[in-house]
């Protein structure tokens, strides 16, 4: 019995993704992967079926839980509100309650300089991190607050130092922090803890990243004190675990920045 047995967490872009080693290369699935020997049902969502089937397949086989892959697509076009409140009706449906919420989804034209990025690249790093954690979190809210339970938002270095190359996903990362501290105001009261993540872990992501724009990468990514970047489910899932765990509430009602292992007030 873990300590998540009976509870259901709900990540977002939480399909499972490859590094070129075959080893696993998102953070969405290592936070699901962690979550996953905990005990707990969980809801995977993302843009694409095979990543989330293939997600569902290989937790529910090595760990014995349930989990309910659905596809979301929150962008521009979309009708977004409806896409989340299905998520949120099917995860009640299935499981009867949301324990947690972790919004880690985010795609962006990364590299591609502020004068020369378009609109459109700008709404892809806003609809899918920004928009998405807000849809998210209003839905979610109502069954947050019967379980008292935990959001964890995945912000970036991004915003805080300025990376080059980086304009809309910046914004969206800064976007998600503010969001954030509001909701720890406001939810505070109901005994809902909210906390935002910054994560700098190797994954499909960044090795993509710096093979596409190797200058952009060499600018902005720089290897941790420690000699080695995070570890997706041992480092940044086991994180995610202990803030959503009923024995961590760090002062209702504010947020905690977790930044290169280094937890400090934003």
């Amino acid at each position: 019995m873990g300590e998540f047995t009976g509870k259901t967490v709900i990540i977002t872009g939480g399909g499972r993704a490859a590094l070129k080693d075959g080893s696993a290369g998102s953070i969405g699935y290592g936070i699901a992967v962690a979550f996953a020997k905990e005990g707990a049902n969980l809801v995977v969502t993302g843009r694409n079926v095979k990543k989330l089937t293939d997600a569902q397949e290989e937790l529910e086989r090595l760990y014995g839980i349930k989990v309910l892959p659905i596809q979301a697509d929150i962008n521009a076009g979309a009708d977004n509100d409806a896409a989340v409140q299905r998520v949120v009706q099917e995860t009640v449906k299935a499981f009867g309650r949301i324990d947690v919420l972790i919004n880690n989804a985010q795609a962006s034209a990364s590299g591609v300089t502020l004068a020369q990025h378009t609109t459109e690249q700008f709404d892809l790093a806003l609809y899918s991190g920004l928009y998405s954690a807000f849809y998210y979190m209003k839905y979610c809210y109502p069954y947050l607050k019967e379980t008292r339970g935990s959001v964890i938002n995945f912000a970036s270095g991004a915003g805080l130092f300025g990376n080059f190359g980086q304009c809309a996903y910046a914004a969206a990362k800064e976007g998600i922090r503010g969001l954030s501290r509001v909701a720890a105001t406001e939810w505070g009261p109901d005994g809902i803890n909210v906390n935002v993540v910054c994560p700098l872990a190797w994954t499909a992501q960044l090795e993509n990243f710096r093979d596409a724009y190797p200058e952009a990468f060499a600018a902005n990514v720089h290897m941790p004190p420690m000699g080695h970047y995070g570890n997706s489910e041992t480092e940044i899932g086991r994180v995610c675990v202990q803030l959503a765990s009923q024995d961590f509430k760090y002062m209702s009602g504010e947020t905690l920045t977790l930044e290169g292992g280094m937890g400090q007030r934003p």
